[in-house]
């Protein structure tokens, strides 16, 4: 199969159903490889550094690792996915794609069997490496399979809002994980105890990536990139044409709003997971329980009692970490929709991306200051839940309007260093310090002499962070050009 049929205002044919339907498959399993991490990541660190996340401490431990993984992992992929856009534009759509799918597929299942913070890291970056070439890829190669204006923004919108479904299949895979854990066969088991949820969450990575490594070798190149490249007038992208005067103004704004939008992600909606703990009611117990398991003896009637409850009320607080994050991604998921639906009746792009940046602004340091904190008392853990969908609904829908956007302000040759020069350097590398600075903020806060627990101090920082970062995106979004057409630049 190496030819598409011609893009017209009738149905799509079914290799263009296939495409859409492999391209969703893609950008969610993109969504589920990284959010999987923010819900596995504070029990895997928890037992890698053998620490009690139930104290300051312990908790502060995994805050600080946590961060040191996103923000490794981001510099490594915004560094390799910058290179990946160069080699999009070099070796072509589809081969670039094929590669990355295969790196994130073997690291993410890899890093279930870390035995340190330190492996962990590594396989983190591999994943975050993959995860960053796929995406600048798949954005150019659909916007080149699809040259009729009304049915690229479509196809693009509709393709990218199944990036929040990985959201959502990360969530039931951590649910189910934390389900199997101590109930696999002896074979199938780490430890055969509770500790294995995270193990189960990360190595179940590996199934959405089967049908892609499956299928997307055998589905057409980009017509525009090969007709280029075998009448030999595909010119070699220079990273430095993206500041030349035509494309300057929008490289620069662009890659300031992409920074933006992921450091709400990440400095704010990815540190969820750490601040639900402390809103849940039963989350003091456990180490008082434990330290009564310490004086019993092992084996006996009341040692396994206490056992059993110390893992029930775990696993109580997991699954309600999972309910939380549940709320954020079908918040998400409405809002890629809904910039779907919204892309194909509004003709500025400014306009489009401000929809969703104003309301986020008002709202989420709210959600953060108020509702994360606690200081809503008994009702603190519910209004968070509609809170972060919200959050989730204004902030991810960006990451799809810049797939709508970026590939008009690029030509042919250099659509894929375009996109991933926004996507990897403003978004991946900078964006993603959002979370260390989060971190940071959250230690100064709860300073030994302070009497704010790590969760609430958590919950200020983003608060904090999510304030800042929206309100440089909205200013920023007054200098984004306008594409100058419809039509795709040659």
């Amino acid at each position: 199969m190496t030819s598409l049929p011609a893009s017209g205002s009738g149905r799509l044919t079914p290799i263009q159903w296939l495409i859409c339907i492999i391209a969703a498959i893609g950008f969610a399993f993109d969504t589920y490889v990284l959010l999987i991490m923010p819900l596995v990541g504070p029990p895997a660190l928890a037992e890698l550094l053998k620490v009690d996340p139930a104290t300051k401490d312990g908790y502060l431990a995994i805050v600080s690792w946590s961060s040191r993984i996103t923000w490794a992992s981001a510099v490594c992929g915004g560094v390799f996915g910058l290179l990946g856009g160069y080699l999009t534009d070099r070796l072509g759509r589809r081969r670039v794609l094929t590669w990355s799918i295969l790196i994130y597929a073997f690291s993410s299942a890899a890093s279930a069997f870390s035995t340190s913070p330190e492996m962990l890291l590594v396989f983190r970056c591999m994943t975050f490496i993959g995860v960053c070439v796929e995406f600048v890829a798949a954005v150019a190669w659909l916007a080149e399979l699809f040259p009729d204006p009304k049915r690229r923004e479509a196809v693009l919108g509709f393709t990218q809002a199944f990036g929040s479904c990985g959201g959502l299949l990360a969530t039931a895979a951590w649910k189910g994980s934390v389900a199997l854990a101590g109930n696999m066969p002896e074979w199938a088991s780490f430890h055969g105890d509770q500790t294995d949820a995270w193990r189960y969450g990360l190595l179940s990575g590996l199934i959405p990536a089967i049908p892609l490594i499956l299928i997307r070798p055998f589905l057409p190149e980009s017509p525009a990139w090969k007709e280029k490249k075998a009448a030999g007038k595909l010119r070699r992208p220079r990273l430095g044409e993206l500041f030349q005067p035509a494309y300057r103004r929008a490289t620069i704004v662009s890659t300031l709003i992409f920074a933006c939008g992921f450091g709400a992600a990440f400095g704010a909606l990815q540190v969820v997971p750490q601040i639900v703990p402390g809103l849940v009611k039963s989350v003091g117990e456990v180490p008082k329980l434990q330290a009564r398991l310490q004086t019993l003896k092992p084996g006996t009637p009341e040692y396994k009692t206490l056992k059993s409850q110390i893992i029930g009320l775990t696993k109580e607080r997991q699954q309600i970490v999972g309910n939380v994050q549940l709320y954020q991604e079908l918040g998400g998921l409405a809002g890629r929709f809904a910039l779907a639906w919204l892309a194909l009746a509004i003709a500025s792009r400014v306009w489009l991306l401000r929809i969703f940046q104003i309301p986020g602004l008002l709202i989420i340091p709210a959600v953060f200051f108020f509702a994360a904190s606690g200081r809503l008392g008994d009702n603190s853990l519910d209004l968070l839940k509609w809170g972060i969908a919200i959050a989730g609904f204004c902030t991810i829908a960006q990451f799809s309007f810049w797939g709508n956007y970026l590939p008009r302000v690029y030509p042919t040759y250099l659509r894929g260093t375009g996109e991933s020069f926004a996507a990897n350097v403003g978004g991946r590398m900078f964006g993603t310090g959002a979370q260390s600075i989060t971190a940071l903020l959250a230690a100064l806060i709860t300073t030994p002499g302070s009497n704010i627990s790590g969760p609430t101090g958590l919950a200020y920082a983003a608060g904090a962070v999510a304030l800042l970062v929206y309100a440089v995106g909205v200013i920023a979004s007054f200098w984004l050009p306008e594409p100058p057409s419809e039509a795709l630049p040659e």
